[in-house]
Parts: structure tokens; sequence; C-alpha cells
């Protein structure tokens, strides 16, 4: 069995346990500083929107045979052609250079493609220009915002209903809102293009999110339900065990999610450059990270703290707390007695009529204190010495 293996087999049997719910606090305080540097990257750098949403122009040369310095290449004309305008440039797969720019005039677009054909010696027809307009962009925004709220109102419907209560909704939804902001302010931080497969990424990882949250909340309904009813451990430790029990499960599960995903976005930046696949691998990987530590370290803990108010569930830990400490003043009156027994009392050598009593507690008669032969100083012979004729000393043999 492998060092893995083991560990998990130790959290699912309780033989190792790691106080997650005990130490929600610590938890919660680094969600608040990552969702303050989220809330940053957002406010104060801004998301990344890509051409789709704010609308421009678009121009592809493709079958470039140098494109060494294509950035610095291209840079000069498009400002020369649409002054003042953002200007975006990257290169896509070996040998496509993509510009992405402002709104222009037909009669610009087509001054662009020949002077790009001109400067990458690529023939007019390589060069693809397609405009953009911000209605398409504003149209996927509202969409996808319909679609986030549909989600949300069915995820709360079916939790309440399943989970019986609606804490464990509440819950699992702080954890999506969670995720969703930590991805977004990663987006605005590192500058990550928005683009519609983006939209589709966020919405993508909402589902992954909810279904690690569930599979926890399943645990933790079951371990909850065996402590109401046996009164031996309170409802935070019971989740907290629930917890350790799908830790290595959830980590396994989110790992194998990962890889591939990490793959194609390697590959993508490496070897295809910016596009569709990049943009919707991006969004995975950040929100399936951070939603499996949403669903261990945040929306169980909380959920804890949310039901601990509950005066079923306050009766419940008061009840197993005073059992604990009963049981524990019984054993220590046990042990107390046992120790009284083992030792045994003093006796008093006036209530021995006449015996000795050492410090031990045993007492001795008076007549055998004699036959050992102790003296007026109460020296006694050592318990191996020879007693008798044996002991005393030898006579000489005369002549």
């Amino acid at each position: 069995m492998s060092r893995f293996s083991r560990f998990g087999n130790d959290l699912y049997s309780g033989r190792r346990s790691f106080d997650i719910v005990g130490r929600r606090k610590t938890f919660y305080l680094i969600s608040v500083l990552l969702m303050l540097l989220s809330l940053a990257g957002l406010f104060g750098r801004g998301l990344n929107f890509g051409i789709e949403f704010r609308g421009g122009t678009e121009l592809r040369v493709s079958a470039v045979q140098d494109i060494t310095d294509y950035e610095q290449r291209a840079r000069p004309i498009v400002e020369e052609t649409v002054p003042g305008e953002t200007t975006t440039i990257t290169q896509i797969g070996d040998s496509t250079v993509r510009v992405q720019t402002g709104e222009m005039e037909e009669s610009q677009a087509e001054e662009l493609r020949a002077l790009f054909a001109e400067e990458f010696d690529v023939p007019v027809e390589s060069v693809a220009s397609s405009l953009v307009g911000p209605s398409w962009g504003e149209t996927v925004t509202q969409r996808a915002l319909l679609a986030l709220v549909v989600f949300l109102v069915l995820v709360t419907i079916v939790l309440t209903l399943y989970f019986h209560t609606w804490k464990m909704a509440g819950a699992a939804l702080v954890a999506l809102v969670h995720d969703v902001l930590f991805t977004l302010g990663i987006y605005a931080l590192l500058g990550i293009e928005v683009s519609p497969a983006s939209v589709i990424g966020f919405l993508t990882i909402l589902g992954y999110s909810i279904y690690d949250t569930i599979v926890v909340f399943d645990k933790v309904r079951e371990n909850t339900e065996h402590a109401l009813d046996t009164k031996r451990t309170t409802y935070g430790e019971a989740a907290n065990v629930a917890v350790n029990q799908t830790l290595v499960r959830s980590i396994n599960t989110s790992v194998v999610a990962l890889l591939p995903v990490l793959v194609i976005l390697v590959v993508g930046i490496t070897l295809i450059g910016p596009g569709t696949l990049v943009d919707l691998a991006w969004a995975l990987f950040i929100g399936i990270a951070v939603g499996t530590y949403s669903s261990i370290f945040i929306a169980t803990p909380l959920l804890v703290q949310l039901r601990e108010g509950e005066t079923e569930i306050r009766r419940h830990d008061a009840t197993v707390t005073t059992r604990r400490k009963r049981s524990a003043e019984r054993s220590s009156s046990r042990s107390t007695t046992e120790l009284d027994e083992l030792q045994g009392e003093p006796v008093d050598a006036e209530e021995t009529s006449g015996e000795a009593v050492p410090a031990g507690g045993v007492a001795v008669p008076s007549g055998a204190q004699q036959a050992t032969g102790a003296g007026a100083g109460g020296r006694q012979p050592h318990p191996y010495a020879r007693r008798g004729p044996r002991n005393q000393p030898r006579r000489k043999r005369r002549g």
C-alpha cells in the first residue's frame, strides 16, 4: 500500500485527523484576504474584456514565414492608421498574427490589410478582417447572467429539498460566490482576456464546485445523524470527521480533473496561442482549484457555524459534554479507589497489640524480631548470613 493510500485510510478510520472545523476562523481569514485581493484587482485594474464584449476590428495575418518581432512590426502600422485606439497583438500558432483594435471604417480596414500584407510578405488574401459590434457581447453577458441566476435558484431548491435544511444550501452558495469572485479577481490581476469561452468556463466551474460540495455534505449528513442518535460526539466533531474522510477523495478528484486542463493550458499557451481553448482552460483550472478549497475549508465549517445556533444542536452538544464530564469523574474516582486498595492504609503500632509495624505497613510480630537476632541497636543481620554452628569461628587442632 502506498504512503498516500495509507494516509487516506488513516483519515477515513479516524487514526489521523485535521481539525478543520475547529480552526475555521483561520480559513475564514485566508478567504477574506483572497477576496480583498480579488476585489482590488476587479476595481483597481479591472477585467480585460475581449473584442467580443467591447467591440472593434480584428485582423489575422496567416501563412507568415518570418514571424519574429511581430508585435514591433505590426504596432506602428496600426497606430499610424487608427491612432488612439487600444490595440492587442498576439501570435496564434506558428504562422498567424492576430491584431485586435477599435472600430474603424471599411477603408481603414482595407488599408491595414494592404500594409500588413506588405510588412509580413504575404498576399492580401492572407489578411482577413472582421468587424465585431459590442451588441453581440452585451447579448452574451445578459444571457450568461440569466443562466447564472437560474442556476443559483435551482441549486438552492434542490439542496434544500435533498438535505432538508436551507443552511446547507446557504453554505454551498457562499462557496460558489467565493469561487467565482476569486476566479474573476485572478483574471483581473493577471490581465487574462475575458471572452465568451471564459464565460462558459465560469458557468462550468459552478457545476464542478457544487458537485464537490454535495459529496462532502452528504458525508456530513451521514455522520451528524449518527452522532445525534448515539450522543457520543458533538455536531462539529462529527462534521470534522466527515471532512477528513472525504479529504483524499476530493483531492484525487481535483487532481484528475486538473491534469488534462493543465496540459491543454500549457499546450495552448506555448504552441497554439490565445484562443477559445486557452480561455476555457484558464477558467477551468482556476475554478476547479479554488472550488476544492472552498468545499473543504469554507462550506463545511460555515455549515457547522450556522447549525450550532439551533436549539437541538445546542442541547445535543451540551448532553455530550455533560456525559464526558461525568465519565471523566467516574474514571478519576475509580482510579483513586484502586490506588488506595493497591497501596493499603498504614497501620498504627499501638493497634497491633505489641506488634512492630515497619514503614511499608506490614505488621511484624515482636517475637519474630528476636528470632532474627536483632540487637539492641536495631541492627538486622544480613539476610544471607549463616546462622547457628556454621557461623561460629573454627577451632584450631592441637598438635
